[in-house]
C-alpha cells in the first residue's frame, strides 16, 4: 500500500521529527579497543547490527568452529522430522579411527557400540568432539562428503558471502588420516569470514535457541554409569566456573588448529540484551597465536556492547502529537482519534552521535484527504500508518538488505464516524469567518 509522510502545518499535524539518539559507527571506522587478532565482530543479536569490526570480510581458518554449522544441519533435520534424537547410530571405520586418533579432540566411541543422536551432539557441542560430529554428518546425510554439500549450500542459502566448508568437525584435512571427505583435497581447509560466521551464529540461536541450552553446560557426563562415562568439560572458558568467566555468556563454539589459530564465536546475554563476538586468530602481546586471548578479547568485545550502548525506546511519544496521542480528523463526526502502536520498539544505542536517528509517522494514502489530514470513517483498530525510525546513514547489518528502517504499525485506538453534510457546512462557514478576525 502507498504511503504518504504527513508534514506538519496550521490545519494538520505535520510529523516529522528528529529524534536525539543514534547508532555507532560502526566497522571499519573508529575504534577505542586493542584486539590482537586476524579479524574480529561483535554484533547485536537481536537486529544483526554490527556494532565493531576489522577485517570482517576476510575468510580465515576457522577450525571446530565448523561444527557450528554441523549442529545446524543436525537441529534443522530434527526439527524437519528427518532425525530423532533418540534414534541410534552404529559406528563406522572412519568415526572409529578419527574418534580415537591420538591429539585429536574426541570423546572415544567404540567400534561395537551404538549411540544416540543425542550422546553424539553433546559431545561435539560440550567436548568439540570431532569423531562425534562426522558421526553427525553421516546420519543426516549418508556420508561426510555429502554433508559437506548441504553445508556450502546452507551458506549460501544464508547469505554467507566469504566462505568454505570442507568437513563436519573442522579438523585439518590433512589430519584425518587420508579419509577426508570425497570431492574435497587434502589440503583444504574450512574458511569463513568473522562476518559470516556473526551470521551464522544469529541464525543458530534465532532458528534454534535450544542450542543454548548445551553449549551454556561448563560440563557433563558421557554415558553416565556406563565403562564408557566421561567428563565431558566444556572448551568455553566465558562460562561459569571457567577462568575467563564473563556474566550472561552461554555458548557458541571455539576452534585451534596451527592452520586457523585460536578462534572464538562467544555470545552473552544481560538484562534481555544480547551480544555476539567472533575472533578469528588471537594474538598476544608477541603476536603469537594464544587460546587465552581469544577470551579475553571476546569479553573486551562484548564489554562493549554492554557498557557503550544503551537501550532506547521508541512509541508515539517521539512525535509530535497531543498528550492523548490524538490526530486530527476534520470531517468526522468527533474531529481527533486517538492513536496506537501495539508495543514500543527498543534500539541499543550510543551516547554519539545524537542526532542521525530520525523519526516520522507516514500516513497511508487511503486514510488521508489531499491536505493530508486524515479522513472519517474510521474504523477501531484500523491501521492508519506507521511509525517509522531510521537509523542513521553509518549503520551496517551482517544482512544483504538492512533491517532499518524499523517500522511500527499505527492503528486507530476508537472509531470516527464521518460527520453529516450539514455539519461540515457548517464548520466551514465558522472557519470562514474565523480566518476574517
Amino acid at each position: 500500500m502507498n504511503k504518504k509522510t504527513v508534514k506538519q502545518s496550521l490545519s494538520v499535524l505535520l510529523i516529522s521529527f528528529m529524534a536525539v539518539t543514534p547508532f555507532q559507527q560502526t566497522a571499519h571506522g573508529k575504534s577505542t579497543l586493542d584486539i590482537q587478532a586476524d579479524a574480529a565482530i561483535l554484533v547485536e543479536a537481536d537486529t544483526g547490527k554490527i556494532v565493531y569490526s576489522e577485517h570482517e570480510d576476510k575468510p580465515l581458518g576457522i577450525a571446530s568452529m565448523t561444527k557450528m554449522m554441523t549442529e545446524y544441519l543436525v537441529l534443522e533435520a530434527i526439527d524437519e522430522g528427518k532425525i530423532k534424537w533418540d534414534q541410534t547410530y552404529k559406528v563406522s571405520d572412519k568415526v572409529y579411527q578419527l574418534a580415537n586418533a591420538p591429539g585429536l579432540s574426541n570423546v572415544p566411541l567404540r567400534a561395537d557400540q551404538e549411540y544416540t543422536v543425542r550422546e553424539l551432539y553433546d559431545a561435539m557441542v560440550i567436548k568439540s568432539g570431532n569423531g562425534a560430529a562426522i558421526a553427525l554428518s553421516e546420519v543426516v546425510a549418508g556420508s561426510e562428503g555429502e554433508f559437506v554439500k548441504l553445508m556450502n549450500a546452507k551458506a549460501k542459502e544464508l547469505g554467507f558471502e566469504h566462505y568454505q566448508f570442507v568437513n563436519a568437525s573442522g579438523l585439518s584435512n590433512y589430519d584425518m588420516l587420508g579419509m577426508y571427505p570425497e570431492g574435497t583435497g587434502e589440503d583444504d581447509e574450512n574458511m569463513v569470514s568473522a562476518e559470516d560466521m556473526a551470521t551464522l551464529a544469529y541464525y543458530l540461536i534465532h532458528d534454534f535457541p535450544e542450542v543454548l541450552e548445551t553449549s551454556s553446560l561448563s560440563s557433563k557426563v558421557f554415558r553416565p554409569g556406563t565403562s564408557e562415562e566421561l567428563v565431558m568439560k566444556n572448551t568455553n572458558g566465558l562460562l561459569k566456573g571457567k577462568s575467563y568467566y564473563y556474566k550472561g555468556a552461554d555458548g557458541l563454539k571455539t576452534g585451534t588448529t596451527p592452520f586457523a589459530g585460536s578462534t572464538f564465536t562467544g555470545t552473552a546475554e544481560r538484562n534481555g540484551v544480547r551480544y555476539i563476538s567472533v575472533i578469528l586468530d588471537a594474538k598476544d602481546e608477541f603476536g603469537q597465536p594464544s587460546s587465552a586471548e581469544r577470551f579475553i578479547q571476546s569479553r573486551e568485545l562484548l564489554d562493549y556492547g554492554f557498557k557503550e550502548f544503551k537501550t532506547v525506546t521508541y512509541s508515539l511519544d517521539n512525535i509530535e502529537t497531543k498528550k492523548d496521542h490524538t490526530l486530527p480528523v476534520p470531517n468526522g463526526k468527533d474531529q481527533t482519534v486517538s492513536i496506537k502502536i501495539d508495543k514500543p520498539l527498543s534500539i541499543r544505542l550510543s551516547d554519539q552521535e545524537k542526532d542521525k536517528v530520525k523519526t516520522a509517522l507516514e500516513l497511508n494514502d487511503t486514510k488521508v484527504n489531499e491536505d493530508g489530514s486524515l479522513k472519517a470513517p474510521i474504523e477501531k483498530g484500523e491501521k492508519i500508518g506507521q511509525l517509522i525510525i531510521e537509523p542513521g546513514e553509518d549503520a551496517e547489518y551482517i544482512f544483504d538488505q538492512k533491517k532499518a528502517p524499523y517500522k511500527l504499525d499505527v492503528y486507530a485506538a476508537e472509531s470516527v464516524k464521518k460527520a453529516s453534510w450539514f455539519v461540515r457546512s457548517a464548520r466551514s462557514i465558522q472557519d470562514f469567518f474565523g480566518n476574517l478576525l
